[in-house]
Protein backbone atom coordinates (compact mmCIF):
# COMPACT_ATOMS: atom_id res chain seq x y z
CA UNK A 1 0.00 0.00 0.00
CA UNK A 2 1.52 3.49 -1.23
CA UNK A 3 1.05 6.21 0.95
CA UNK A 4 0.23 9.91 -0.47
CA UNK A 5 2.45 12.41 0.13
CA UNK A 6 -0.64 15.44 0.45
CA UNK A 7 2.48 18.11 -0.32
CA UNK A 8 3.62 16.35 -2.87
CA UNK A 9 -0.07 15.92 -4.47
CA UNK A 10 -0.54 19.76 -3.98
CA UNK A 11 2.68 19.79 -5.88
CA UNK A 12 1.87 17.93 -8.82
CA UNK A 13 -1.64 18.82 -9.08
CA UNK A 14 0.13 22.75 -9.28
CA UNK A 15 2.08 22.24 -12.06
CA UNK A 16 -0.57 20.34 -13.97
CA UNK A 17 -2.98 23.00 -13.96
CA UNK A 18 -0.77 25.77 -14.16
CA UNK A 19 -0.70 27.72 -17.46
CA UNK A 20 2.70 28.44 -19.11
CA UNK A 21 3.35 31.81 -17.59
CA UNK A 22 2.61 30.65 -14.47
CA UNK A 23 4.89 27.43 -15.00
CA UNK A 24 7.66 30.24 -16.04
CA UNK A 25 7.20 31.47 -12.84
CA UNK A 26 6.94 28.60 -10.59
CA UNK A 27 10.76 27.42 -12.52
CA UNK A 28 12.09 30.82 -11.57
CA UNK A 29 10.71 30.03 -7.68
CA UNK A 30 13.05 26.82 -8.25
CA UNK A 31 15.97 28.88 -9.26
CA UNK A 32 15.92 30.79 -6.61
CA UNK A 33 15.19 27.94 -3.72
CA UNK A 34 17.87 25.66 -5.21
CA UNK A 35 19.89 28.43 -4.73
CA UNK A 36 19.33 29.28 -1.16
CA UNK A 37 19.88 25.88 -0.97
CA UNK A 38 23.16 25.64 -2.09
CA UNK A 39 24.02 28.47 -0.52
CA UNK A 40 22.91 26.85 2.78
CA UNK A 41 24.54 23.95 1.91
CA UNK A 42 27.88 25.45 1.33
CA UNK A 43 27.91 27.49 4.58
CA UNK A 44 27.50 23.75 6.16
CA UNK A 45 29.76 22.31 4.54
CA UNK A 46 27.81 19.68 2.54
CA UNK A 47 29.65 19.78 -0.48
CA UNK A 48 27.55 17.07 -2.19
CA UNK A 49 24.35 18.96 -1.51
CA UNK A 50 25.15 22.21 -2.58
CA UNK A 51 26.76 20.37 -6.62
CA UNK A 52 23.04 18.73 -6.51
CA UNK A 53 21.18 22.11 -6.16
CA UNK A 54 23.46 24.05 -8.44
CA UNK A 55 22.91 20.87 -10.96
CA UNK A 56 19.10 21.48 -10.33
CA UNK A 57 19.58 25.20 -11.35
CA UNK A 58 21.53 24.71 -14.04
CA UNK A 59 18.88 21.81 -15.24
CA UNK A 60 15.98 24.83 -14.99
CA UNK A 61 17.78 27.24 -17.18
CA UNK A 62 19.07 25.26 -19.65
CA UNK A 63 15.30 24.15 -19.57
CA UNK A 64 14.06 28.27 -20.08
CA UNK A 65 16.62 28.65 -22.82
CA UNK A 66 15.71 25.51 -24.49
CA UNK A 67 11.81 26.83 -24.45
CA UNK A 68 12.21 30.29 -25.65
CA UNK A 69 10.36 31.58 -28.46
CA UNK A 70 13.56 32.74 -30.34
CA UNK A 71 10.64 34.78 -32.78
CA UNK A 72 10.94 37.61 -30.23
CA UNK A 73 13.38 39.94 -29.72
CA UNK A 74 13.45 39.74 -26.49
CA UNK A 75 14.62 35.85 -26.26
CA UNK A 76 18.26 37.18 -27.58
CA UNK A 77 18.35 38.89 -24.60
CA UNK A 78 17.12 36.03 -22.13
CA UNK A 79 19.49 33.71 -23.78
CA UNK A 80 22.29 35.78 -22.93
CA UNK A 81 20.98 35.88 -18.92
CA UNK A 82 20.66 32.63 -18.81
CA UNK A 83 23.43 31.77 -20.26
CA UNK A 84 25.63 34.09 -18.06
CA UNK A 85 24.02 32.62 -15.52
CA UNK A 86 24.65 28.87 -16.22
CA UNK A 87 28.11 29.88 -16.49
CA UNK A 88 28.38 31.78 -13.13
CA UNK A 89 26.28 28.57 -11.43
CA UNK A 90 29.04 26.30 -13.01
CA UNK A 91 31.65 28.65 -11.35
CA UNK A 92 30.28 28.53 -7.97
CA UNK A 93 29.90 24.80 -8.21
CA UNK A 94 33.58 24.61 -8.61
CA UNK A 95 34.40 27.48 -6.48
CA UNK A 96 31.88 26.80 -4.13
CA UNK A 97 31.39 30.42 -3.36
CA UNK A 98 28.27 31.98 -1.80
CA UNK A 99 29.42 35.13 -3.45
CA UNK A 100 28.88 34.05 -7.09
CA UNK A 101 25.57 32.66 -5.54
CA UNK A 102 24.43 35.63 -4.06
CA UNK A 103 25.11 37.52 -7.96
CA UNK A 104 23.17 34.92 -9.77
CA UNK A 105 20.30 34.89 -6.86
CA UNK A 106 20.16 38.87 -7.98
CA UNK A 107 19.74 38.15 -11.60
CA UNK A 108 17.40 35.15 -10.48
CA UNK A 109 15.22 37.34 -8.11
CA UNK A 110 14.90 40.43 -11.22
CA UNK A 111 13.97 37.73 -13.57
CA UNK A 112 11.15 36.74 -11.13
CA UNK A 113 10.12 40.03 -9.83
CA UNK A 114 10.02 41.19 -13.75
CA UNK A 115 7.94 38.02 -14.96
CA UNK A 116 5.55 38.61 -11.80
CA UNK A 117 4.69 41.70 -13.01
CA UNK A 118 4.30 41.26 -16.59
CA UNK A 119 1.93 38.70 -15.62
CA UNK A 120 0.09 40.78 -13.66
CA UNK A 121 -0.37 43.93 -16.62
CA UNK A 122 -1.48 40.65 -19.08
CA UNK A 123 -4.26 39.70 -16.61
CA UNK A 124 -5.26 43.41 -16.26
CA UNK A 125 -5.14 43.87 -20.13
CA UNK A 126 -6.90 40.48 -20.93
CA UNK A 127 -9.89 41.94 -18.22
CA UNK A 128 -10.40 45.03 -20.43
Amino acid sequence: MMINNPYQQYRTDAVMTASPEELTLMLYDGIIRFLNQAKEAILSRDMQTAHEKLIRVQDILNELNATLDRSYDIASNLASIYDFMIRKTIEANIKKDVNIIDEVLEFARDLRNTWQQAMKIARKDSAR
